[in-house]
């Protein structure tokens, strides 16, 4: 029976046992030798999370083996915390005091998404037996007294605050205390070299006020501000809530972020040579601004993004170092090893953050190392300083600053004793003219054999004034020969020394070699009179050698100065039909054939767009001059080939013969070869016409028509008619362009083609032109007006050749502008390509001047004459006018060369044009091409005042 009872009570404690260790099993004890100073405990703990306020704990076994169970309840009924289960065993003899540490922050294994930023961890521990654990004060770490009797083995259950606890260790006191104060000290020293470190920077700042010191004194105090908060001074001077030190901590990393890519900015002056680096730099600024008011409200989400940024801003901003180094950017070399460094730095710590460096030294050590690098950033700041003259430049004096101005300006220093007639110039002359060092150091007269002979009087004559009327100023440009026989131009500034008895002691300035713009100036004088595509004189300068000749030939009878007129038949048709290529080819082929007619003091130029003109000195008999027109014309007659075709041309000859009865003008003299020519023009071409007076008499003449066409401005004959212009996306009117209509009393309504050449040569053409364009003005403004359309309505005016080059121009298109109110830009002058490649550097000064007044800027006719597209650059049009030749070769399904225009436009900021669109369809593939807007028969002829006011739906009494 005794056996049978005592098996029914085993069995029975066994079901017991069961059922105590249903809620946790029993933990695994953790022997304390009192020799050993600190004991990870991370590893061995357990973690429980219970369903309510109450935990049961199977206890580690005891000496005697037995397993028991103690229930804890939570510190808050009703709460569900996370628990922690640990057990010590006290092996020895005597009774063991350790320290139980749970720090509140640890960088290592933080994180990066959603880091951990601290927090107390550990609310109140319960031991199984013995002495209750004491909590003792520390504002960085839960830390508890655990007394251990000797022989016992004491179980431990820990209520947590967080869900998270990284690092738990056992601590003998004094070892603690020791660790505490080491760590006490080395981050106060730290502390205390970032703060004098920010604060030197900050007086550098005060003193200096470039960009790239307040941007290093700002890294600096955002280093030392994330240091005292890491290091838990801040939290001491200034005691805070754990949720407002998370909000500290992620703040101080995002402003880190910032103020070193502001530092990476400013230090490498990317906003003075990239402008997208400025734009970059102040989105990336704005977010991280932003990113400071966020971790107000969710912290850890703002410090995962602040960590990604600072290591995004060392990484980009090595690329950039490495990048300008290369291209041996000083301030980038200089620069290199303190960024190694940050990235060894940014490395190092992604490693720690994700729990790869688990001891406990690194965290400091890299505060530690981040402070070294600002350290480094301040020295390369001030060596960049001193090496650059920076704290010079508030103590430069007067002779210091003249000598600075004239090794910036590039000039070099003239110095002429007169007394012992002795000059001296800066050995850089001698070295760009390639001359042996001290060649023009001794007596002026001794340059004289270097100057060129048409600068030599002027050079001796400017000298001998200075020195004798003791006074004045010496500006003077002359030409120096170099070693290899080429002339460079310099220009001498200088001025006399007087000395007390009133005599010039010397004479002292500088010289400057304006080789350069001298030659942009031949260049522009060249333009300014000689036709771009040939090369040819144009039309002013043939007027100046041809008024020349007469005014010789009215001198000396042997002269007889006889002009010639060669217009090229249907040049438009074979433009049309080949391209304007084609045509441009068959001009120049042309010049060529004709220049090796003429003997040396005959002139050939180009004064239109199919025509030549010649005036011949070489001939005198009228047979042997009819006789050359006839070799002229067999000239052009002779096959061009172009492109593997031969191209045949005619001309239409115009010849007039020098009266010495008749004392003609210029002007006159030409027109007369005009009507010559355009009366063989008439008589079906290919022919020579010699001008006689009856000519005059043809009413059907152009040219006698000038005389009505000056009165049609005072008979209100000129009409303005408009065109509109489409814009593609909604079909809306966005504008229209103005042109002119002569409804001539006899011959009826007359378009520009009729009548504007006989304005250009008459000088009507700027009456004409100022007429169209001031009332282009007027319909504008009152459209404006009527409308509040955004972007506003606009009005293009075509401009000639003859208003372009008049210096009145920008004055009147200034009145216009200010009398009728329009939007600036609105008003659109339109020039054509041909038009402005006459003469590419003056039209590029012109178009400026004109956008400055508030004109908009339109070029016609793009792709049809011969232009350079490096020029268009210099151009500050804004609309591009496609011909429609380019919307044409759409038909054919190869809108190759449309698609590139559009593409370049876009790319220069400039909008499209497209003329003549004549079908819907044509329409709709222009707007997929990318064109803005379009013209054509498909949208409406020109209309009159009237009905483009209807049109734009402004009242009719609006003007």
């Amino acid at each position: 029976m005794r056996i049978v009872s005592f098996a029914i009570t085993f069995l029975l404690a066994t079901f017991l046992c069961l059922a105590w260790t249903a809620d946790g099993q029993a933990v695994e004890s953790v022997r304390v030798d009192p020799k050993t100073k600190a004991v990870d405990l991370t590893p061995m703990i357990e973690r429980y999370r219970s369903d309510g306020d109450e935990i049961r704990i199977s206890t580690a076994p005891g000496r005697d083996g037995i397993v028991r169970r103690i229930a804890v309840k939570a510190r808050e009924a009703g709460t569900r915390p996370d628990w922690i289960v640990f057990a010590l065993t006290n092996d020895t003899d005597e009774q063991v005091d350790r320290l139980l540490v749970a720090p509140h922050f640890r960088l290592t294994g933080s994180g990066v998404i959603w880091p951990d930023l601290g927090s107390s961890r550990i609310a109140a521990i319960t031991a199984s037996q013995g002495i209750r654990p004491d909590r003792e004060d520390s504002a960085d770490a839960d830390i508890f007294l655990i007394t251990l009797d000797p022989g016992t083995t004491v179980t431990f259950v820990a209520e947590l605050r967080s869900t998270e606890l990284p690092q738990l260790h056992l601590w003998d006191a004094d070892a603690y205390k020791e660790r505490v104060n080491g760590l006490t000290l080395y981050k106060g020293i730290i502390i205390g070299i970032a703060g004098l470190l920010a604060l030197f920077l900050t007086i550098i700042f005060v003193v200096k006020g470039a960009l790239i010191f307040p941007a290093a004194a700002a890294l600096a105090w955002a280093v030392l501000a994330y240091a005292c908060i890491d290091f838990g001074f801040f939290q001491r001077v200034f005691p805070i809530a754990e949720t407002t030190e998370q909000i500290y901590r992620a703040g101080a990393e995002a402003v880190l972020a910032a103020t070193l890519l502001v530092f990476l900015f400013a230090y490498l002056n990317l906003n003075r040579w990239h402008v997208r680096y400025s734009h970059v730099t102040a989105f990336w600024l704005v977010f991280l601004g932003a990113l400071i008011g966020l971790a107000i409200i969710d912290p850890p989400v703002a410090s995962g993004v602040a960590r990604i940024s600072i290591a995004a801003v060392a990484a980009i901003g090595f690329v950039l170092v490495i990048h300008l180094a290369t291209h041996g950017y000083d301030r980038a070399v200089m620069l290199v090893p303190t960024w190694l460094l940050l990235i060894a730095w940014v490395v190092a710590a992604s490693f720690t953050v994700m729990g790869q460096l688990p001891s406990d030294l690194v965290p400091p050590a890299l505060v530690g190392g981040l402070v070294l690098i600002v350290m480094l950033i301040g020295f390369t700041v001030m060596q960049h300083a001193f090496a650059g003259g920076a704290f010079g430049q508030g103590f430069v004096n007067d002779t210091e600053r003249r000598a600075l101005a004239l090794e910036g300006a590039g000039d070099v220093v003239f110095d002429w004793d007169v007394a012992s007639d002795k000059i001296f110039v800066s050995p850089e002359v001698e070295h760009h003219l390639g001359l042996k060092r001290g060649s023009l150091e001794g007596p002026a007269s001794a340059w004289l054999d270097l100057i060129h002979p048409f600068d030599k009087d002027r050079y001796m004559a400017c000298l001998d004034a200075v020195i004798e009327q003791r006074r004045g100023r010496l500006c003077q440009d002359f030409r120096l020969r170099s070693a290899s026989g080429t002339h460079h131009w310099f220009r001498l500034k200088a001025r006399p020394v007087i000395g007390s008895d009133g005599e010039v002691l010397r004479i002292v300035g500088t010289l400057a070699d304006v080789t350069d713009s001298k030659t942009a100036e031949e260049r522009l004088l060249y333009d300014a009179v000689h036709d771009n595509l040939t090369r040819l004189p144009n039309r002013q300068l043939f007027y100046d050698r041809l008024e020349a000749a007469l005014t010789f030939a009215s001198q000396d009878d042997s002269l007889r100065p006889t002009v010639l007129v060669i217009d090229v038949d249907k040049l438009k048709n074979i433009n049309e039909a080949v391209g304007y290529a084609a045509g441009d080819s068959i001009l120049l082929t042309l010049s060529r054939r004709l220049g090796r007619l003429l003997k040396p003091q005959d002139t050939l130029a180009r004064i239109a767009g199919d025509e030549f003109a010649m005036i011949l000195l070489s001939e005198r008999e009228p047979d042997r001059i009819i006789a050359f027109a006839d070799m002229v014309r067999r000239t052009v007659t002779t096959a061009v080939t172009y492109a593997e075709r031969e191209i045949f041309l005619t001309a239409s000859i115009g010849i007039a013969l020098h009266d010495p009865q008749i004392a003609a003008r210029r002007e006159e003299v030409l027109r007369n070869a005009q009507i010559a020519m355009a009366h063989a023009k008439r008589h079906g071409g290919d022919r020579i016409e010699v001008f006689r007076p009856t000519m005059r008499s043809d009413r059907s003449d152009r040219f006698t028509m000038q005389t009505d066409l000056g009165r049609a401005l005072d008979r209100n004959e000129m009409k303005v008619l408009f065109k509109p212009i489409v814009r593609l996306e909604d079909r809306t009117i966005a504008g229209f362009e103005s042109m002119l209509r002569w409804d001539h009393p006899r011959l009826g309504r007359m378009g520009p083609e009729d009548f504007l050449s006989i304005a250009e040569e008459t000088g009507l053409i700027v009456n004409l032109s100022f007429f169209l364009l001031e009332q282009t003005a007027r319909e504008l403004a009152a459209w404006q007006n009527a409308l509040e359309v955004d972007p506003p309505i606009f009005a293009s005016v075509n401009m000639s050749s003859h208003l372009l080059l008049r210096h009145d121009l920008l004055q009147d298109v200034k009145a216009v502008i200010t009398r009728t109110g329009v939007l600036p830009g609105s008003l659109k002058i339109e020039m054509t390509e041909s038009l402005i490649m006459e003469n590419p550097e003056y039209s590029a000064q012109m178009l400026t001047r004109l956008r400055d007044l508030g004109a908009g800027l339109s070029l016609d006719d793009f792709g049809t004459g011969y232009s350079a597209l490096s020029y268009l650059l210099r151009f500050p049009f804004d609309t591009i006018k496609v011909d429609e030749s380019f919307v044409r070769q759409m038909a054919g399904g190869k809108p190759v060369i449309l698609r590139s225009i559009v593409k370049m436009a876009h790319e220069l900021g400039m909008e499209i044009v497209a003329e003549g669109a004549e079908t819907e369809s044509e329409a709709i593939e222009l707007y997929q091409l990318g064109c803005e807007y379009a013209q054509g028969p498909v949208f409406g002829e020109p209309m009159s005042m009237l009905q483009a006011r209807q049109l734009v739906g402004a009242a009719p009494e609006a003007a």
